[in-house]
Parts: structure tokens; sequence; C-alpha cells
């Protein structure tokens, strides 16, 4: 383990807000408008090498402004039955965080609302499963406030992430508490004239066509805001779950319904597109409510065709203020892939960047390290990651996220 954590110190030791939204939600139901730009996708094979030695002199390394963060999921916060009080959390807080901070690492983005719940105490969602085993049940601590203490101790950033419109995937929670939203608004509903949530492949997911929703969403930022000394808030790609129309087709004829004689209606996915939109400037505003210097931020997948696919607007956000503080791809490739090779989807992100005010920071697969995913193409070189970061620092990027936690241990 030491070694490990000593050959990833060597790898990455090393705000201002963004403008005001410039563009009025309007399109129908305040919805933002979206940019028409065309999404591309990359498609040929790159014929880069791996670097085979540690480079410690990167002038990026020792700037305080670049982001060296790791994600932190929900996974690595669940404590044994015999363990659930506040000391056991608080000690694996610290030996987290203590491990981070030897690593060189500057931010956690600690995953606070995975299933409409919080690890932290709320007034709109119920306490996660995660803590106790039961939905809703109070655990007599607070999780959130202890990483951001305890991170804040040791100079680090805590940014929180949230899933903001999963609700349940599986059996994932086993049982959902009486005081989720979803359960009250589907207690509260004889005969819905919004629809609230769709279902997809045994999962619940709230639909963000509903002014109700987004406003849930956005409050729900804004309370983490105003309640903890966080320095960010961050989502992952968990949009839209399907391309299929059906889930949410009801939603759809009920917006072309309310369209005035003689306009012309959005076509689904633009619809689509439109919904998410409002909902993330809903979100960067409730982030910017009160003035402090905090981040917020967006991990979509790396794959533009996917995230079109999504319904995530990529294009605009990367050109536009007021949807974003920064973009993170997640960049979950070799150097040596055989259809989205690192340099290349990079150097495409880079150029899609056309806001100087948005920081782009890249997610790095360090779940990958040493495993045959990718067609074998980690298995090339034995310092990938460095020389992902290395590529990243030589062309300014703001810096890079690794996923996860979990897998700290597997570098080297």
């Amino acid at each position: 383990m030491k070694k490990n954590l000593f050959r990833l110190l060597l790898v990455i030791a090393g705000t201002a807000l963004s403008a005001l939204i410039v563009t009025t939600l309007i399109l129908y139901n305040g919805l933002a408008p979206i940019d028409k730009a065309p999404v591309s996708d990359t498609g040929a094979e790159d014929s880069e090498e791996t670097h085979s030695s540690l480079n410690t002199t990167d002038d990026a390394a020792d700037s305080p402004e670049e982001m060296r963060g790791i994600w932190l999921p929900y996974m690595c916060l669940t404590l044994s039955p015999d363990e659930q009080n506040e000391s056991a959390f608080r000690r694996k807080a610290c030996g987290i965080l203590d491990k981070c901070s030897a690593c060189g690492l500057n931010t956690v983005i600690m995953q606070v609302r995975p299933f409409s719940d919080a690890l932290y105490k709320s007034k709109l969602f119920p306490w996660s499963h995660i803590l106790t085993g039961t939905q809703g049940k109070d655990p007599g601590f607070d999780p959130l406030a202890i990483m951001t203490e305890e991170a804040h101790k040791r100079g680090l950033a805590l940014h929180a992430w949230i899933n903001p419109l999963r609700i349940s995937t599986g059996n994932t929670p086993r049982e959902l508490s009486e005081d989720n939203p979803y359960i009250k608004w589907q207690k509260g509903l004889q005969s819905p004239k919004e629809n609230y949530f769709f279902e997809y492949q045994g999962g619940l997911y709230y639909d963000p066509s509903s002014k109700n929703v987004r406003a849930l969403i956005a409050e729900g930022v804004r309370e983490l805001v105003s309640s903890y000394d966080i320095d960010g808030v961050q989502i992952d790609d968990y949009f839209y779950p399907t391309e299929d129309e059906s889930i949410d087709l009801a939603s759809y004829e009920e917006y072309k319904s309310a369209i005035p004689d003689g306009s012309k209606p959005l076509s689904h996915q633009e619809w689509r597109k439109n919904n998410i939109n409002s909902l993330i400037c809903m979100m960067y505003m409730a982030v910017h409510s009160d003035g402090k210097d905090i981040e917020f931020g967006i991990a979509p997948q790396c794959n533009f065709d996917n995230d079109e696919r999504m319904a995530a607007d990529i294009r605009s956000w990367c050109s536009f203020s007021g949807y974003a503080d920064y973009i993170c791809p997640q960049l979950y490739v070799s150097n040596q892939h055989p259809v989205f090779p690192f340099r290349r989807l990079a150097d495409e992100w880079c150029s899609a960047m056309k806001n100087e005010k948005t920081k782009l920071y890249f997610g790095l697969a360090l779940y990958k390290v040493g495993t045959d995913e990718d067609s074998g193409t980690w298995l090339t070189g034995e310092d990938i990651i460095k020389s992902q970061i290395d590529y990243l620092r030589s062309h300014s990027v703001g810096g890079f996220i690794l996923y996860s936690y979990e897998y700290i241990d597997n570098y080297g």
C-alpha cells in the first residue's frame, strides 16, 4: 500500500464565478434555449506512445489552482451494523481523507444523494439507507458535516455529488421511506395532471419536464449550499436513461397539447434537451444564490453521441455561461483504445470548450488500471494514468478527477 500511495503521490502532487446567465429561460414552461451546433464524435485509432517514467517537475503539478480530485462513491461510506455511529464514521472519514491528502489530491467529490435521499440532514430528502440499512432512519450524525469539517482541516476541498433524477435502480434501495418525495407525490395524486416520474428497466427516475421536479431538485441544491460549508456541487451523467420515447410520452404529449395554434412544437429529443437545460440552469443559479465562492460542475460521459442520446446538451454547456463552472467528462479510455483513444477524445473536448470562463477537467479511469478492459489496452503500459495526466497538463487543462477512491490502492 505504501508503494502504491508513493507512486500516486509522485504522479499527481503537483474561482472566479462564471458570468451570469446570458439567455432567458423562455421556450415554453421556462425552458432554456439550446445550441444548434452539430454534434460529432471520434472513431479513428490513435498511435500515441505511453510514458514509462514519472515526472515530478511539471509546473502544473505545483499549481494551487489545478484540480486533483477523486470521486468518493456512497459504497465507500457504508458502516457495518455494529459500527453505525458517529465515532466510527469519523474514523472512516479521517482514514479516507488522510489517504487522499497523502496522495497529493486536493479535492474530494463525496456522493451525498444517490437515490432521492441524503447523506446529510435535509428537510427535503430522507436519510440514505447507506447509513443504517433503512432509508429515512436518522443515523444520529451528519456524514456531510463531518466530511466537510475533516476535509478542511487537511486543506482539502469538498464537493457534494448528487444524482438529481435517480430514485431507485432495481432493488437499490430495497424500500423507499414514507418521506421520500416520490412516495409523497405518488400517494397525493388521484388523477395526475403532471407526470413526476417514469420507469425504465426496473428503475425509477424523476421526470425533468415537471416544474415541480425541477423546483425540488434546485431547492435541494440551495439547501446544500446554505447549510454546509462545501466548496462545490457536482452532478454526473444520469440524465434520461434511454432514447426510448415511450417512458415520457405522456409528458411530451401534454407539452404538445399546450402549444398555441400555429406554433410548431419541439421534437421529442429537443424537448428533452430543453428540460435538462432548464434544470441545469436552475441548479447553477441555486449554487450561486447565496453569493458564496462555490462551484457547480457537471461530469458527463466522454462520448458526444451518447450524451446527445441522453439529452445532455454538451455543446451549449461548453459554450455559454450560466450552465456550469466546470465540465469534467468521464474520459475512461486508455491511450490505445481501439475506438476512442484518449488523446483524440481529450483534444475534441478541448476544442468543444468555447466559453473561456468554464473550466475543463477530465475524469480518469483509475479503476481500469491493470485490467483487461478496452480490449486489453490497459495492459500495454505501466504508467497510463501518469501519461494521461502529463498530456492534460501539457495542454493547460484545469485538472483531473480519479474514479474512484475504491481503487486508490490498485495503482502501481
